[in-house]
């Protein structure tokens, strides 16, 4: 029996932090790129945050149970987050990271399909279905919006794909492990695995595509200790534990906030601008996700009014 439950007032309140942190993670990308290469942040920042967590496990070895039998769902999320990033990493390159942050945060949607195939407990409902077909509709305007030039629009749409391909590989790696040994491992060992897999993986990347050259500097710092001490170390031990305790699907409702702070970040940090159907593609991708995560908590709250 599924033993996670809905999402409970601390779940939101931390919901609600965690997504002004992954908001501003595109922009720490994007902000510190002219020195160091995205891919090669990304990299950096995996393989100390996995040397944080690994400590962890060391120092909790007496209180967590750590089944070796995870190693292969562990290969597998390992491979996941290291694709995810690969497609955030070049995705920054070509286009912003408000539109970053909106195509990359459709993952719940992906997650739910996934999950709705796997699991009884998480099956959709039509009215959920519709909010899919809505998000993508949003997607698809979002995607088409004209950039400054023929050329720019051809490297955010670019850009814009790789953010979609980072979605799936999201979607793809919160599956796995409700699927996996991994459902029932403790967070630090899930966590682990994905940080050493993208460590290893976009580290031999960076190196091949000569992106390794850094120029350190205040921003640069600044942005690696931002992503591995509160992104990678912090926000996302939490994340996985959560989705241990609650329902993944009902997380998705309150994750829709991320991007709203990524494009408030984008715009008010790195002056980018929006065009008026990006926005209108991104408000239908918003709606989409909460009709489609948030579905059950609105019918049982009108539930309780008619009750009452």
């Amino acid at each position: 029996m599924d033993k996670r439950q809905p999402i409970d007032g601390p779940a939101a309140v931390t919901m609600t932090v965690m997504c002004a942190i992954w908001g501003l993670q595109q922009v720490a990308i994007k902000v510190a790129a002219p020195d160091i290469a995205p891919i090669f942040q990304i990299a950096l920042r995996s393989g100390i945050a996995a040397v944080l967590v690994g400590l962890i496990l060391i120092l909790r070895r007496n209180k967590m149970t750590l089944n070796l039998d995870t190693w292969r769902g562990g290969l597998l999320v390992g491979a996941l987050f290291a694709l995810e990033y690969v497609a955030v990493g070049e995705g920054l390159r070509y286009t912003s990271a408000a539109h970053m942050v909106i195509f990359l945060y459709t993952a719940p949607i992906f997650a739910a399909i996934g999950l709705h195939v796997r699991f009884p407990s998480e099956h959709l409902t039509a009215v959920q279905w519709g909010g899919i077909l809505l998000a993508f509709a949003g997607v698809i305007v979002a995607f088409f919006a004209p950039g400054e030039s023929s050329a720019s629009m051809a490297d955010q749409r670019l850009g814009d794909a790789l953010g979609l391909l980072g979605a799936a590989a999201w979607g793809a790696t919160t599956v796995t492990i409700r699927c996996s040994r991994l459902a029932e491992a403790p967070a630090p060992l899930t966590l682990f695995y994905q940080l050493a897999g993208a460590f290893v993986i976009l580290a031999a990347l960076a190196w091949a595509t000569g992106q390794t050259g850094v120029h350190f500097s205040a921003i640069t710092v600044a942005s690696l200790a931002f992503q591995t001490v509160v992104f990678s170390f912090l926000s996302l031990l939490v994340w996985f534990w959560m989705l241990g305790r609650y329902l993944g699907s009902r997380l998705g409702v309150l994750s829709f906030m991320t991007p709203l702070f990524g494009v408030v970040f984008g715009v008010w940090l790195l002056d980018e601008t929006l065009q008026s159907s990006f926005i209108v593609g991104s408000v239908l991708v918003l709606v989409g996700i909460v009709v489609v995560s948030g579905h059950d908590l609105f019918r049982l709250r009108m539930a309780r009014l008619v009750k009452d």
